[in-house]
């Protein structure tokens, strides 16, 4: 929708009139002229996503609805969720959780590997 610049002006001027001081002490400092209360809202910030381009949200229900037990404890998905956060924000605390969780299912597999054949 295109306006004429009379409008724009009559608009301006009556939003201007109704700011308050304080406001209109700063935009006469930036200057009338310059002043744009008609700008539009600037771009929400970039929502943090993973190497596999998926939202933190996006990770946590996939893994619940995929892997997770049946039934699991408001405690369970606290950790789903602080963990997924954590490598999406690349915070090395997770990482190191993570490493340390893989590291420890390898260790779990070959004791029960060494178990198998001792039998």
């Amino acid at each position: 929708m295109k306006t004429d610049s009379n409008e724009v002006e009559f608009r301006k001027k009556a939003i201007y009139e109704r700011v308050s001081p304080r406001r209109r002490k700063y935009i006469d400092k930036i200057g009338y002229d310059k002043w744009d209360p008609f700008l539009e809202p600037k771009d929400p910030i970039d929502i943090r996503r993973d190497v596999t381009q998926r939202t933190t949200q996006q990770l946590v229900r996939e893994f619940l609805q995929n892997c997770a037990p049946k039934e699991y404890s408001n405690a369970y998905g606290r950790g789903v969720l602080e963990i997924a956060l954590g490598i999406v924000n690349q915070d090395d605390r997770f990482f190191g959780m993570y490493e340390f969780a893989c590291w420890y299912d390898a260790q779990k597999k070959n004791w029960s590997a060494e178990t198998d054949e001792a039998q």
